[in-house]
Formats: C-alpha cells, sequence, structure tokens
C-alpha cells in the first residue's frame, strides 16, 4: 500500500505525543506536520524527549495551510477547538478527533456537559461498541472524520457493555468508580496536579453525575441495547502517570449467574483482538496494559447484593485515546485494523 502522509495538530501534548509514539510504529504512515499553539516554534524534544527520532522537529502553528495536504489529520486539541480547525479541512483527508467535540450525538447533551455550540457528529471510533447485532467498526469503513471516545468511557463501555447487551443487568442501575492516572488530566499546569499534591494521595473529581462522559457512555449503552441507562459514575486521580481501573457494577436479573455472565462476555469478546477477559481468579492491572492497546477484563458476582461486578483496565493514553484512534483509522483506511498496534505491555 502506499504510504500515507500524517499530520497532527496538538503534538506537545500527551495525547499527541502518544499518537505519535505509535505511528513511528506504523508501517503505512509517514509523519509530516506536527503543530502546537503556545508552543510553535519548539522542538518536539522539547516536550517529547523519549520520541527521538523526531526530537529535532519544529511545531508549526495549527492552520489549515500546514495540515491541509495530508492523508490523515489528528486534532489532538482541548474540547471545543476542534470544530473550527476540522471545518477547514477538506473531506481528501481522514480527520480524527481526539478530543470530545464530534462524540455526542445530542446538541442538548453537549450544551448541558460542555456548553457553547455543538460542532455536529461523527462516526465513534470505538470498533468494539456492540451496536445492535453488529459492531461499530462496521460503520467505520471508508469515512473520512472519526470521533475518539473518551478514555473513562472506553473503560467502562467495554466492561459493562456485553451484560448489558445481553439482557443479564438492568442497566438503570449501574454504578462505577475508577482509579485514573494523572496524564488523563492534560498537561497543563494546575495545582492539584503537581508532584507535591498527587503523590501519596487519592482524590474523587467529576462527583455527582457532573463529569463530562456521563452522557457518552449513556449513548453508548443505549447503543448496545438498553432501553434506559442511570450511571453513577465517580473518577479518582491516583498517583500514575497513566492507566485506568475501572470497577462497574449492576444489579443481575433474576436467575441469572457467574456462568451465563461468563459465556456473554465469551460471545462478545473471544474474537476481539484488544479485549482480553481473564481467567477466572486473575484480576486486572493497570500495570499489564501499560503501552498497549488493550483492554483486561475480570468478572464476579456479588451474590449478597446480587450484582454483577466487572473490573476493567486500560492504558488511557493508548487504547482509551491514541491506541483506539489508531485503530479506527486502520479500519477507514482498509488496513488490517491491528496494524501498527501491539498487546504486549511493559509490567513491571
Amino acid at each position: 500500500m502506499t504510504t500515507m502522509t500524517v499530520a497532527v495538530a496538538g503534538a506537545s501534548g500527551y495525547a499527541g505525543g502518544e499518537v505519535l509514539r505509535l505511528l513511528l510504529s506504523h508501517p503505512d504512515v509517514e509523519i509530516g506536520a506536527l503543530t502546537a499553539a503556545s508552543s510553535t516554534g519548539t522542538p518536539l524534544g522539547a516536550h517529547h524527549p523519549h520520541l527521538v527520532p523526531l526530537a529535532d522537529r519544529i511545531l508549526a502553528p495549527t492552520t489549515p495551510d500546514v495540515l491541509g495536504g495530508h492523508d490523515i489529520v489528528f486534532l489532538g486539541l482541548p474540547h471545543g477547538q476542534s470544530g473550527a480547525v476540522a471545518a477547514q479541512l477538506g473531506d481528501d483527508s481522514l480527520v480524527i478527533d481526539l478530543g470530545a467535540d464530534f462524540r455526542l450525538s445530542s446538541a442538548d447533551d453537549w450544551t448541558e456537559f460542555y456548553g457553547g455550540e455543538h460542532a455536529g457528529t461523527w462516526p465513534y471510533g470505538l470498533p468494539e461498541l456492540i451496536v445492535g447485532d453488529g459492531r461499530q467498526r462496521d460503520a467505520l469503513a471508508g469515512v473520512r472524520r472519526i470521533a475518539v471516545p473518551g478514555c473513562n468511557v472506553t473503560a467502562i463501555t467495554l466492561g459493562i457493555q456485553p451484560a448489558v447487551a445481553a439482557g443479564l443487568v438492568d442497566a438503570t442501575d449501574l454504578v462505577a468508580v475508577l482509579a485514573n492516572g494523572y496524564s488523563g488530566a492534560g498537561k497543563a499546569p494546575k495545582a492539584h496536579l503537581m508532584a507535591s499534591e498527587g503523590l501519596g494521595s487519592a482524590s474523587a473529581y467529576g462527583v455527582g453525575g457532573v463529569h463530562r462522559h456521563v452522557p457518552e457512555i449513556m449513548q453508548n449503552l443505549r447503543l448496545a441495547g438498553a432501553d434506559d441507562v442511570t450511571i453513577s459514575f465517580t473518577p479518582t486521580l491516583v498517583p500514575m502517570a497513566r492507566g485506568i481501573l475501572a470497577t462497574t457494577t449492576a444489579r443481575l436479573r433474576d436467575g441469572v449467574d457467574l456462568a451465563a455472565v461468563r459465556a456473554a462476555y465469551a460471545a462478545a469478546y473471544d474474537a476481539e483482538p484488544f479485549v482480553h477477559v481473564l481467567p477466572e481468579g486473575q484480576w486486572p492491572t493497570t500495570a499489564a496494559t501499560l503501552g498497549a492497546n488493550t483492554a483486561q477484563l475480570q468478572l464476579a458476582i456479588d451474590e449478597r447484593a446480587r450484582r454483577l461486578v466487572v473490573v476493567s483496565a486500560i492504558d488511557n493514553l493508548v487504547k482509551g485515546t491514541a491506541g483506539g484512534a489508531i485503530q479506527s483509522m486502520n479500519l477507514a483506511l482498509g488496513l488490517p485494523e491491528t496494524t501498527g498496534l501491539s498487546t504486549i505491555g511493559t509490567a513491571p
């Protein structure tokens, strides 16, 4: 296949840097323009010294002239900024938004949780999402625009959707508590993100149903077959650089046992290259997924509470963002879905 050129906007950020790290191992792409905002004019190595092959590249301004002419453009921009940039890029480029601008189908949800005008809705970049009798990957072939899911959304959706789709749980009684690495909060210097504040401490945020990922989770689970969804979602920051460990629970329907649950998850994921249900008794860890485009899951039933408990682990920057984006890019371009993506973590 002809090598395709890729531009990355927001290359100095965590998401942009992770896209570049993965693209450096992709056999079918050539990295072109790298852009930024406040970091314009600085070398990429000043922000991502681990990206040795690209360290001398100078960051250009994020303009249509710089981004145009590339076969693929990744937008690693703050929420609310991708819409204006994307509107100036033609359909000759595959544009992949790592932010939230095009994830939601409801303009009312966008206004409530993000504010401002809704930019629109793009094909959703979670290939494993259950949609009716198929998967979202079927909708990604040949598309020219992709909206990458939120990282928390990916962890929760992959964790609970098989039980929802199979009708094993009450989707109006979902609870998810997540332990999140600090990279999920971005690179902006904020007091509560300093090492002196975060090391040795865990803290909750987005508490009480106000986190911006809530409507996206609900949107996904309705697509997976839920008539209605109610979820209490609480993320917490824990002192690690990256990773998400999500514990999602749901009230079981009458008569459902662990064998039925495991059968539903096997049917959903046995053929998936990046989602792995672990053997009984083995629990997911974030360390096992670091650097890999994998999600690890384990299942249990709390008999006293009659609740299904699903623990899922992902690397928020890989399967939760950049890896999922490249996986979706591969599908849009007709490449093998796994091209350039590893399932091998870096533990310990």
